[in-house]
Order: structure tokens, then sequence, then C-alpha cells
């Protein structure tokens, strides 16, 4: 029996047990929901103390004219943002004088938009052409992708050629201690320990489940508040059909019944010729192991 199948069936198995909630769960009542509109403009100041954009935005048909004006945002998107820059975010409007404020930034620069796009369709086409040999097994290579980092910057599977991988999916607001949080302590273990042991090849990458949420401020926050040293760490994230291709690809079930993401859990070791060497699935490894197989041990 082919090993993704064994996987799959395991994988469903831990999805009734594993879950990781969109946001913090209670009884309550649900808010009635916030007006949103789909904004895009260049920002002409930050004021990260204040956690502000002055942003120059372009005309939002049936709402308001192009003007410049502030909008509040998280510490995240005020770190993350720059003079400048292009983005596309959503806008809340503020209620009884409140402050206007914008949530879910993304950059902006069309040529990057349209490298990521095509490599998505191309990753698409892929996934569907492999069928049922989608997911990919030790000993294949790494799928071809292209996704944002925690700094906005575009990040082409290309760039890892000659480096070895560690890679993992994670996402920002998982509340349970063993699925997402000890993977990434684990991974920042494994990071320290490689270093210590020599190993200067490797690069650590964790990519996001939850796209739609998990902007690439969004994730350099994650990493400023866990003090992830990201020399050599990126936390990916993109189009949510690029991020299901590769979830497919790599053999990890995510999906979410109502506020609740269930997933399981993979980290893979990937050398210099793109080539998956070794995976773990679940949260029981241990860093050492996969340090012995970057040294080659």
């Amino acid at each position: 029996m082919k090993t993704s199948v064994l996987l799959a069936a395991g994988a469903l198995l831990l999805l009734g047990a594993a879950g990781c909630g969109r946001s913090g769960s209670g009884a309550t009542a649900a808010a009635p929901a916030e007006k949103r509109y789909p904004l895009t403009g260049e920002v002409v100041r930050v004021d990260a103390a204040r956690r502000v954009l002055v942003v120059q935005h372009d005309e939002i048909k049936d709402f308001m004219p192009a003007m410049t004006m502030e909008f509040s945002v998280s510490a995240g998107d005020a770190t993350a943002a720059r003079p400048g820059q292009r983005i596309r975010a959503e806008l809340i409007p503020g209620e009884k004088g409140g402050a206007w404020r914008l949530e879910r930034i993304w950059p902006d620069n069309q040529a990057d938009a349209a490298a990521v796009a095509a490599q998505a369709a191309a990753l698409r086409q892929d996934t569907l052409i492999r069928g049922q040999s989608a997911y990919r097994e030790v000993g294949e290579k790494l799928p071809d992708f292209a996704l944002y980092d925690q700094e906005g910057r575009v990040v082409q599977s290309a760039r890892f050629h000659g480096k070895q991988i560690m890679l993992n999916f994670i996402f920002s607001r998982c509340p349970v201690a063993t699925m997402c949080p000890a993977s990434t302590q684990k991974m920042m273990g494994t990071q320290k320990l490689a270093r210590e042991s020599g190993v200067k090849n490797i690069e650590f990458v964790s990519i996001t489940l939850d796209p739609a949420y998990d902007t690439p401020a969004v994730l350099k926050e994650y990493a400023a508040v866990r003090g992830i040293d990201t020399s050599n760490f990126a936390f990916l994230t993109g189009p949510e059909s690029a991020i299901n291709d590769l979830l497919t690809q790599f053999g990890v079930i995510a999906e979410f019944d109502g506020g609740l993401l269930k997933h399981t859990l993979a980290t893979l070791l990937i050398d210099e010729n793109g080539r998956i060497i070794h995976r773990a699935d679940g949260s029981a490894w241990v860093p050492a192991d996969f340090v012995a197989k970057m040294r080659k041990e």
C-alpha cells in the first residue's frame, strides 16, 4: 500500500482529536459582522509608536473618493509597513467617532503579485496532473512554489537550491500547546542546535495553514513575539489555492470546522538538491534527529 494512503488514514484519525481554533473560543453570542471595504493605496507615513499608517488610498467605489488619511493598524502591520509601499487591505470604518482601521494588509506590488499568481497556477496544474499521486514521498523532489515571507518579499522555492530546508506548517492563532506552538518551539530548538553543531547550509521554513488571516505582518509579529532568529527562518503565506496544493503535496490535512481548524502535523527535511530525505509526522520528534540527518550522520 502506498505510504500516502497510510498517512491519510492516520491523519484522518488525528483530525478528530487535534484542532486549533481560529481565535479565542467562548460561549458568548457572535458579534454583528463589521462592515469591511477593500482598499488599495500607497503608504505615505508610518507612526509605529501610535500604530498608525497614513495612506493615500484609491477610490473605494460606492463608499468614498480617493484621499489621504490616517488608519489604525496592528503593531505588526505598523512595524512591517514602509513609506512608498503599495498595499491592499480591508478597511473597517470607525463607529461614533472611533478610529478607522485597516486589517489583512498585503503588499500590492503588481510584479510580485503576478509572479506569485503565476506560480500558484502552475502548482495547481501540477497537483491536478499528479492526481492520486500528488502526495510526495520521501525521495521525491520539493514542488515549485512562490509565496510571501514575513517581510512581504516574494520567496520562490528556487531560492533554496543548494541548501537544506527544514519545513513545517503552522498558523499564528493556534491555541493548542501540543500542536503549532510545540512545533514552532522544536523548530527553534533545531535551529539553535544546528548552529551549535556547525550546520551552515540550512534554511527553516514554516508555511501558514491559515493564509486568510496570516498576512506577512501577522507572521512577522508571530516571529518577533517569540524571539525567533529570522536570518535563516522564513514564515511564508500567500494565495489559499497555493497553500492548499502544498498541503496536498506534502500530505498535511487541514480543514476548518466552524471556528476550529483541525489539522495534522508534518516536519520535513529536504536536501541541497531539493529532494525530501526525512519526514516526521506528529510532534514526537526531537531536534537532534533532524540535526544528525543534516550532518549526514
